[in-house]
């Protein structure tokens, strides 16, 4: 398979972990640490609010834990460009959306909503030819992923 011949349905992460717009900062930090992720796409229902960077989130850092608590990452977002793709446009259009718009990933959305995510590191091992996304068809599974704190009990 060429390179021009490649949709960003066929390039872009399936499982991924979001954030609500009303989840704190600090949680959102978690969440991609734990996950070993750069990116959280900030979802309502399936509605895409934007995405959240670990450069984003960390240039926004302000105060401790306890003023990261109070604080929403959709705040994060407000006057954010929000450049997405669709599932059938070709990988040479996702790369140049994600240049026009200065980032290095976009979320993925059908008239379903969100259904994936493609980063500058998908666009390359897709241009390599080490994309272990190529699959034709298939059923698109994004989950949602969730960590309640715990905070221990004071004896």
């Amino acid at each position: 398979m060429n390179i021009e011949s490649l949709t960003a349905e066929q390039v872009m992460s399936r499982i991924l972990v979001a954030v609500k717009p009303d989840e704190s900062p600090l949680m959102a930090w978690e969440l991609m640490r734990r996950a070993g992720v750069h990116h959280l796409p900030v979802v309502e229902g399936q509605h895409v609010v934007g995405l959240l960077s670990r450069e984003h989130l960390a240039a926004s850092w302000s105060g401790g834990p306890q003023e990261q608590s109070n604080r929403q990452v959709g705040e994060l977002l407000v006057g954010e460009r929000r450049p997405r793709v669709r599932p059938d446009d070709p990988l040479t259009q996702v790369a140049a959306v994600m240049t026009d718009a200065g980032c290095d990933a976009v979320p993925v959305v059908s008239g379903q909503g969100l259904v994936g995510m493609i980063t500058a590191r998908d666009v390359v091992s897709a241009v390599a030819g080490r994309s272990h996304h190529l699959k034709e068809g298939g059923e698109v599974v994004t989950g949602m992923f969730h960590l309640e704190p715990v905070i221990p009990a004071r004896s």
